[in-house]
């Protein structure tokens, strides 16, 4: 069996609003581009997801919305500015071939790096910028079998390579 992660940071959120708490800023226009751009990339290479877990942030539920995938979502209050072991721990218990995570730098970028044994061929792949999108499939039985450096890096992109 093949399982698929596609591993998303949330697009690019607004500073317009300064009351707004870190948790409840929505997008931006470019973030709000951007997302629905990277819906569009994801569908057109095939990579359509069974359902998502995401951060219950404002910012990565628009980026969700924006993506356009009528898909089962868990917004997931542990995801917000989780690190690599909350996330890995979160994906074990994931049902699907194929998982959308949506999260937040810096986990999302430390995330990535551990579950590749090399990174793909992208210079923007280290710093995980918003929206950017890995496609990481891993040959296992199931999600609770991951186990770092074990998956292989199919896609990665960022809004400007797709848009």
């Amino acid at each position: 069996m093949t399982c698929t992660l596609i591993l998303m940071r949330h697009a690019k959120s607004s500073w317009d609003d300064l009351t707004l708490s870190d948790h409840e800023r929505p997008l931006n226009k470019r973030g709000r581009a951007s997302a629905s751009a990277m819906g569009k990339w994801l569908r057109k290479n095939g990579q359509v997801p069974d359902s998502c877990i995401s951060s219950d942030s404002a910012r990565t539920r628009e980026t969700f919305e924006r993506l356009g995938f009528a898909i089962p979502v868990q917004f997931t209050p542990a995801l917000y500015h989780a690190g690599p072991e909350a996330m890995i721990s979160r994906l074990a218990s994931a049902t699907g071939e194929t998982i959308l995570m949506i999260g937040h730098n810096p986990g999302i970028a430390e995330f990535a790096e551990r579950l590749v044994p090399a990174p793909p061929a992208h210079d923007r792949f280290d710093d995980y910028p918003t929206c950017a999108t890995a496609v990481i499939q891993f040959a296992t039985q199931g999600w609770n079998d991951i186990g770092w450096h074990t998956g292989q890096p199919i896609h990665f992109a960022i809004p400007r390579d797709v848009m």
